[in-house]
């Protein structure tokens, strides 16, 4: 599939890769932890419900397993159940140093990747994938949690947070000086 698109394509997808996890979406986790009282990164509405803290958790372990240990080869032993289970509240400071560590060591990793890593396949999470199938199930997995962090965010704080601009609303400066796709 890449080979006919040729590798100034394969850099392509790569670099938005890295620009997605690690200047698009982990800035805006990273804003949303930083607004929030340590008490609303940890809370959910019901049992059935993840929390901002559950959702750092949960995003720190898919891209080490699916990226950094099952592209990169690195050795990872992953405890899923326990990024949803976990009470009490570890600190902000912990989930962002945890998530901007495994972001950045899956960034350098993806940087080195070349098109036939991306063709071959790799057993990840006990199923059959592609480099490419991999690298596109990380960012959009880890572009769909961004959003509920975003969603539960704005619902604790009760504001918005000036990402984007609602249709109809006049241009307006944006708060936080965020990279946009």
């Amino acid at each position: 599939m890449l080979k006919k698109t040729g590798p100034q394509s394969t850099k392509a997808i790569l670099a938005l890769a890295r620009h997605s996890l690690e200047r698009h979406h982990l800035p805006r986790i990273e804003l949303c932890l930083g607004k929030l009282e340590e008490k609303d990164i940890w809370w959910r509405p019901h049992s059935s419900c993840n929390s901002i803290g559950n959702l750092v958790l949960h995003l720190n372990g898919n891209v080490r397993q699916w990226i950094v240990s099952g592209l990169g080869g690195q050795s990872f032993r992953r405890e899923r159940d326990k990024e949803f289970s976990e009470r009490r509240p570890l600190p902000r400071r912990q989930l962002t140093a945890k998530l901007k560590a495994t972001v950045r060591a899956a960034c350098r990793l993806i940087r080195k990747l070349r098109p036939g890593d991306l063709e071959r396949q790799y057993t990840i999470q006990g199923l059959r994938v592609s480099g490419l199938q991999a690298l596109l199930h990380v960012t959009e997995h880890f572009a769909f949690h961004a959003g509920q962090i975003i969603y539960i965010t704005k619902l604790r704080l009760r504001e918005d947070l000036a990402f984007t601009r609602l249709p109809g609303e006049r241009q307006r400066r944006r708060r936080a000086r965020l990279p946009v796709l």
